[in-house]
């Protein structure tokens, strides 16, 4: 499957946003300002400013049993998984036409929220997979049974998938990348902290366990389970690090189809591709070549059985969701060392998160219809292009980069495409088949239906108007290659607040800057900058403004190295650069374009804030919210955003105007000096 479990796409970055955008007609009970509800007052916010903004609520509301963290962003998911509940009820009941998304919806949530056949049906959904697993005689059937389940949707060895050409955004190519390893991160098998020892300790069980249960002797099962550690533990010695997948030049290595086999030559690509369904193929994108050749030495080396367990081990934990419940309950035990959560979700948010992850556009086209409105679309819509025109004055303003330089960003920014809300064109799911079979067999379609979708895109014109989240996704992003920000429908909720009842300060602090004014930064963060207007890898910066971008971006990696959220688990300032920059950046734009509203003109409080002071409280609410350790350091090690309070208190104290709205003096715990502020945008 092109999707890999194992590939987060970091060129794809997200920022949280919350805004209402439901109308009613209703007169509302008078509600608490939306911003002083959450303020602790005992905090000094020049010493700790997102428990200051936040502090209030966060004392109010504990983490439920069930998550790893929670705070307004996870009220607007209960909000929004209640509307799709509801949606996939009513369609469940509904007499639809064969075809319809109603009839697939419905169907879906049917199957997969009949545990009592998922449990009288054990394995038996995944047996001709596991037969074809267990018919493996050598490398060749290994890796195109490989190529098999990864069209089902389980992906091991190593991920692959269709995207735009870096070099050449007109054009969709097919990349293969590093992956293979079922830890979320490389670090993860050569930390040796106590936690990190138990997690490997962890695994080793769980996988015996996951082997045990599907019908393999306990003793052997411990061993393969050894074994498929030792098998990953290579892999992951192979895989670059976070920090290092940042860098677009050197995972960019263009070579003919026919020369992968100098690189990897135990893998019949041919052969590969032909399973994979991939035709006429002449060039492909390796990301990491000393991964692959890694791969090679290991296909090579580790004995077959090995890898028969490791296919075997992957294929049902992949599904584990969709069987019967002892293989969920072990797959949720093992997440808990992750997320730090007590209790499982109930059965129907397992099944309307899966539901999304294959037909969450399908869910989409009924959601909007309920819930998102052109009034609201328009307002953001309008905010685009405030922080926009507020980007291209500080440009201007900009004393360490040419004009030369400014010309072409000029360029770049006004083509910054912006889509809001939802598609203007739905895909056609028609061909996707959705029935009653079974929970697994739906998911298998699904995943097939996906992967044929995305490898039908080779050799044809790219889609620029194609969306790469659902109307409800509670998230945004910006994607260089198309040089565009995709800001969802779910992503305008607060939960209790219509967006009439929001003043421009909380919108320009939460929608300006922590959403719109961040996704437009990402084109010109350290890596956004490095693609031109038409989404292409090319240098369009002189050598002294380059020189002189990294140099202001190092003061920000070492300032985020600073910070220890969990003792002995720092931020890493370059991994997490991008997302700092995106946040610094948003931050300042939001400032300009709010500065000239009627708000911050008349200067009057609100209440007891000032606007500036609003503002600032209006982005803190964007990451209003506290999580558990287990998942803070999780985070720390796989995620290339920093932890919440740090997105707001770290770029806070490099912004002027926080100085001045918040009088923090030298003494204050948030103080930096003028001259050791990061300075870029």
């Amino acid at each position: 499957m092109m999707r890999s479990k194992y590939f987060l796409l970091a060129l794809v970055s997200g920022a949280l946003l919350f805004v209402s955008c439901k109308t009613s007609s209703k007169k509302e009970d008078s509600k608490p300002d939306v911003l002083a509800a959450n303020l602790d007052t005992t905090i000094n916010p020049a010493d700790d400013f997102f428990m200051y903004a936040n502090g209030g609520w966060i004392k109010k509301n504990p983490i439920p049993g069930d998550q790893s963290s929670w705070g307004i962003g996870n009220l607007v998911i209960e909000e929004n998984l209640k509307r799709l509940r509801e949606i996939s009820e009513k369609a469940e009941k509904a007499k639809a036409v064969k075809g319809t998304p109603e009839q697939k919806i419905g169907d879906f949530w049917t199957t997969a929220m009949d545990s009592a056949k998922i449990e009288a049906d054990g394995l038996k959904p995944l047996k001709p997979f596991l037969d074809k697993i267990n018919a493996i005689t050598d490398i060749k059937s290994l890796v195109n049974t490989v190529a098999d389940l990864k069209k089902a949707g389980s992906s091991t060895l190593f991920s692959d998938f269709v995207t735009q050409d870096d070099k050449n955004s007109e054009i969709m190519t097919y990349k293969l990348w590093q992956g293979g390893i079922g830890l979320p991160e490389r670090e993860y098998y050569f930390k040796t902290d106590s936690t990190t020892v138990n997690i490997r300790n962890a695994y080793v069980k769980y996988i015996t366990d996951i082997l045990t249960m599907s019908g393999e002797d306990a003793v052997a099962a411990q061993i393969a389970a050894k074994n498929i550690l030792a098998l990953e533990t290579k892999l992951a010695q192979a895989s670059r690090k976070l920090e290092d997948l940042r860098d677009p030049y050197k995972n960019y290595n263009k070579m003919a189809v026919t020369d992968l086999g100098k690189m990897n030559a135990s893998v019949d690509w041919s052969s590969y591709l032909s399973v994979t369904g991939i035709k006429n193929l002449d060039s492909v994108i390796v990301g990491q070549p000393e991964f692959f050749k890694a791969l090679d030495n290991a296909l090579k080396t580790v004995p077959l059985a090995d890898w028969k367990s490791y296919v075997k081990f992957n294929l049902i934990t992949d599904f584990a969701g969709a069987l019967p419940d002892q293989y969920g309950i072990a797959a949720f035990n093992f997440s808990k060392l992750f997320s730090g959560a007590k209790e499982r979700k109930p059965r129907w948010k397992r099944v309307i998160s899966s539901e999304e992850s294959v037909m969450g556009e399908m869910l989409g086209q009924l959601y909007v219809k309920e819930f998102f409105n052109e009034k609201a679309k328009k307002r953001y819509e309008d905010l685009v292009e405030a922080i926009r025109d507020a980007l291209k004055e500080r440009i201007g303003k900009l004393t360490w980069m040419s004009d030369s330089t400014k010309q072409k960003a000029y360029v770049k920014l006004a083509a910054i495409k912006k889509k809001v809300g939802y598609p203007d064109k739905w895909k056609d799911f028609s061909s996707m088949e959705i029935g009653r079979e079974s929970y697994v067999q739906n998911l298998v379609n699904a995943n097939n239906w996906w992967h044929n979708y995305e490898i039908n895109k080779l050799g044809k014109p790219v889609d620029r108007d194609e969306w790469g989240m659902y109307p409800q996704t509670y998230n945004a992003y910006y994607n260089p290659s198309n040089n565009e920000i995709v800001l969802p429908a779910g992503i305008f909720t607060v939960p209790g607040y219509r967006d009439e009842e929001l003043d421009d300060a909380t919108v320009y602090g939460y929608a300006g800057a922590s959403t719109i004014g961040h996704e437009i930064t990402h084109g010109f963060d350290d890596e956004g900058r490095q693609f031109d207007a038409k989404g292409n890898l090319v240098s369009w910066w002189t050598t002294k403004d380059e020189e002189e971008f990294k140099k202001r971006a190092e003061v920000m990696i070492q300032q985020f190295n600073e910070y220890e959220p969990v003792k002995d688990y720092h931020i890493n300032g370059k991994a997490t650069l991008g997302e700092n920059i995106a946040d610094l950046g948003g931050i300042l734009l939001g400032i300009e374009a709010f500065k000239k509203t009627k708000q911050y003109q008349e200067n009057k409080t609100l209440g007891g804030l000032t606007p500036m002071q609003r503002y600032f409280c209006g982005y803190a609410l964007g990451w209003l919210g506290h999580t558990r350790e287990e998942n803070l350091k999780n985070q720390l090690l796989t995620d290339v955003h920093s932890p919440a309070k740090y997105r707001v208190n770290g770029p806070f104290v490099d912004v002027d105007e926080f100085y001045t709205a918040f009088n923090i003096k030298e003494s204050s715990k948030m103080y930096r000096p003028d001259t050791a502020r990061v300075r870029i945008w």
